[in-house]
């Protein structure tokens, strides 16, 4: 059974959940690959002119499900899926807003990096702990956080793992808006503000502001390769079991 809430299209504007078919707010295989899957078809589909991406009530994202990273017979498919959803992401011609809710952490927090809008409310939490984990950044991050949140900033958030509040996220550039109460309304609110715009107009200027999307393809598959190869690390296996024991 599915607890995962289907895309929905609202005007021209299609509203995504990020989270597990199961109704967990990870991201595993399953949920990579039908994030790219709508992300291919938003991307033809002239119906849609916006995507917004929301969490499950009170939650963003957590970030992978552990269980993949500890399963080396997942480690084929699970690669594959992310690749496909990255470089989705990093070429997809249309704008993107996220609503944050709560806790944005892993890549539930790097996805946020390739959205155009970032709408939170209090709250909302920020935490990229890839070092931690033993662990390299995704979805070009090493790339796009420095551009977001110039170096130091970016060092200080991705090195030291800490979490960022809100207001320090909005500060240091990672979130544009705080609201009080929801952020969906007013993502949707942005949203139907953007459908609104001519449509070539709007999409060629992101494409001007983006730039060179190839760089961002390399640099993800870069960070895979490198991520793969941790995963391969006993050292870092022996430190994700762990941390998988303690959130247990």
């Amino acid at each position: 059974m599915s607890f995962h809430p289907e895309p929905e299209l609202r005007g021209h504007t299609l509203v995504v959940t990020v989270s597990s078919h199961d109704g967990r707010p990870v991201l595993d295989r399953h949920a990579y690959a039908s994030l790219a899957k709508t992300f291919h078809e938003a991307a033809v589909d002239d119906e849609v002119r916006v995507v917004v991406l929301r969490g499950l009530a009170g939650c963003f994202c957590l970030g992978g499900d552990f269980s993949e990273f500890l399963d080396a017979a997942k480690h084929q498919q699970l690669i594959a899926a992310v690749t496909d959803m990255f470089r989705m992401l990093a070429t997809f011609p249309k704008p993107v807003l996220a609503c944050v809710d709560g806790d944005a952490v892993g890549v539930g927090c790097t996805i946020l990096f390739h959205c155009d809008m970032v709408i939170a409310s209090r709250g909302s939490t920020f935490r990229v702990p890839f070092v931690d984990f033993g662990l390299v950044p995704d979805a070009a991050t090493s790339i796009l956080a420095p551009q977001k949140l110039g170096y130091a900033g970016a060092f200080r958030f991705f090195c030291l793992g800490d979490t960022l509040g809100v207001d320090d996220a909005k500060a240091l550039g990672l979130v544009g808006e705080i609201v009080e109460g929801s952020a969906e309304e007013m993502a949707l609110a942005r949203a139907r503000q953007l459908a609104k715009k001519p449509v070539a107009a709007l999409l060629q200027t992101r494409g001007l502001l983006k730039g060179d999307t190839d760089v961002l393809c390399d640099r993800i598959d870069h960070e895979i390769s490198l991520f793969q190869q941790a995963l391969q690390d006993d050292a870092t296996l022996k430190r994700l079991q762990r941390i998988a024991r303690l959130a247990a």
